[in-house]
């Protein structure tokens, strides 16, 4: 039998997300958003309400919780504000997952209690400036001297990589060489203040203009050598891993701004008069917004059934794919259709469709673009290229 409701537990949490967003988030977040600034306030909250720790073990200070408990925390955010979404995606997903996936236990004991309240956040250099979704052409070079890895080279669009909170950053460098010419990749630990590890100023965005994004660069900067994150060469393989389950993450962020986009327009739509009329009572506005939430509800259900497939163990990389390509869809025709149902209201960023329509179109392109997805899901189906 095929049962999509949430059990208890689920519903409970995501009910106090809902109301935490709506009753702390919405009403300064546009401050924030016009400021480009971090809402430290807002992620302290957060992290006293366990979120940052919510599938990680007990014993390292997390809630012993799963994947879909942070699936459905970053949904409820996303339905108010994208930038506290991505606060708490990037920092969980992309910034303690790997250290619990792949670090040792002094690793993880050394860094996750911090990650997992809330109190400090770390981030996923991946992505470099002249490499883009080609996450395989590395550039960045870590040697062992004397016991230490010496890193040089750069990263860009890293969330989380700036704040006053931040503490580590685990970037990907090649190592070596394997048979073939093949570059080796491995995964090093960065901690925040490491002489030769250096933050470019925050990018001017178009949206997420609430979360932090730096370019990173390392000159001749030392580490230790038992700052490797898991295998030697494996660094490459471990990270789309992780990106796999990150993309899931990003798909809930996606359908969050798809729904916020329904919840706003139904509100505006019973208010505002037209020739006469409620816009609402036009069939126009009523398609409108029933394609709007039939696309919501399209996306959901395809990340609910990944999720479900990540939990059991099963393989659900094609599922991952699907669910980040159909909700990124789904938040971008919204915020489209939503910013014309407010008019010249919608354009202005005051108004909570005004940010989501900015905030969509990244969902497009982080974590592996709409091509990428797509490519991963021809790739599945047997389909070579």
């Amino acid at each position: 039998m095929i049962d999509f409701r949430l059990d208890d537990e689920y519903e409970a949490l995501r009910k106090t997300v809902e109301d935490f967003a709506h009753s702390e988030v919405a009403p300064v977040i546009a401050g924030f958003y016009e400021r480009e600034e971090f809402p430290y306030e807002l992620v302290a909250k957060m992290g006293r309400m366990g979120l940052f720790g919510l599938p990680f073990p007990e014993e390292y200070g997390g809630g012993g919780g799963d994947y879909l408990a942070l699936c459905l925390t970053l949904e409820e955010l996303a339905r108010v504000d994208s930038s506290v979404a991505i606060a708490v995606s990037a920092g969980v997903s992309l910034g303690a997952m790997p250290i619990h996936r792949f670090g040792t236990p002094e690793q993880k004991e050394r860094w996750l209690p911090s990650l997992c309240s809330g109190e400090a956040l770390a981030a996923f250099g991946l992505t470099e400036p002249g490499g883009g979704t080609d996450a395989g052409a590395t550039r960045t070079r870590a040697v062992m001297d004397g016991g230490h890895w010496v890193i040089d080279g750069s990263k860009s669009f890293i969330t989380n990589s700036g704040t006053a909170i931040t503490r580590l950053v685990t970037v990907t460098a090649v190592t070596g060489e394997r048979q073939g010419g093949r570059k080796e990749i491995s995964a090093i630990i960065v901690p925040s203040g490491t002489p030769g590890f250096s933050v470019a100023p925050k990018y001017s965005k178009v949206g997420w203009c609430a979360s932090d994004t730096h370019e990173l660069s390392f000159t001749d900067c030392r580490v230790p050598e038992e700052n490797l994150l898991g295998e030697l060469g494996r660094g490459y393989a471990q990270f789309l891993s992780i990106l796999d389950e990150s993309r899931l993450a990003l798909a809930a962020v996606g359908v969050g701004l798809a729904q916020g986009c329904v919840d706003e327009c139904l509100r505006y739509v019973r208010e505002r008069e037209a020739f006469g009329r409620r816009i609402g009572e036009y069939q126009a506005i009523q398609f409108k917004i029933a394609d709007m939430e039939a696309r919501t509800h399209t996306a959901r259900l395809a990340y609910y059934q990944a999720a479900s497939k990540l939990l059991r163990g099963e393989p659900f990389k094609k599922d991952a794919a699907i669910a980040k390509l159909v909700s990124s869809n789904a938040a971008m025709d919204n915020a489209r259709e939503a910013t014309q149902i407010f008019g010249g209201y919608g354009f202005m960023n005051e108004f909570a469709v005004g940010r989501f329509y900015r905030d969509a179109k990244i969902l497009e392109i982080g974590e592996g673009t709409s091509e990428v997805q797509r490519m991963l899901i021809a790739r599945h189906l047997g389909l070579s290229f």
